[in-house]
């Protein structure tokens, strides 16, 4: 098992080939209470890749921390301080944005 770290464009469109699998749904359990989000596909051929025999068929796991600028501070070596409650991001929030931005549909069945 590997992770990566994936920002700007190429995240967004891996994202998008993700969510492109997944048929633009996703179950509203999907989303923490800090406004993350995570979901997984069965087959790597949902994100447009060819099936190649030698390597076969795997699964694959996104999860997506969103985060205002300046969140950093809660993390950094020096001068590390608490970020306030309105600082940071909630479920409905979240899910409010990704309804908007990305056009997406929440469900309340878990597929």
């Amino acid at each position: 098992a590997w992770w990566r770290t994936v920002r700007g464009a190429k995240a967004e469109e891996i994202l998008e080939r993700g969510l492109k699998g997944k048929e633009y749904e996703l179950w509203r359990g999907c989303f923490s209470d800090e406004g993350n989000f995570g979901f997984g596909i069965d087959e790597h051929i949902d994100l447009g890749s060819k099936y190649d025999p030698s390597i076969g068929s795997y699964g694959m796991d996104f999860y997506v921390v969103l985060s205002r600028p300046g969140y950093r501070v809660r993390y950094r070596r020096k001068q590390k301080a608490r970020l306030g409650t309105h600082h940071k991001k909630t479920k409905k929030e979240t899910q409010k944005k990704f309804q908007t931005k990305i056009d997406d549909i929440l469900t309340n069945k878990k597929h």
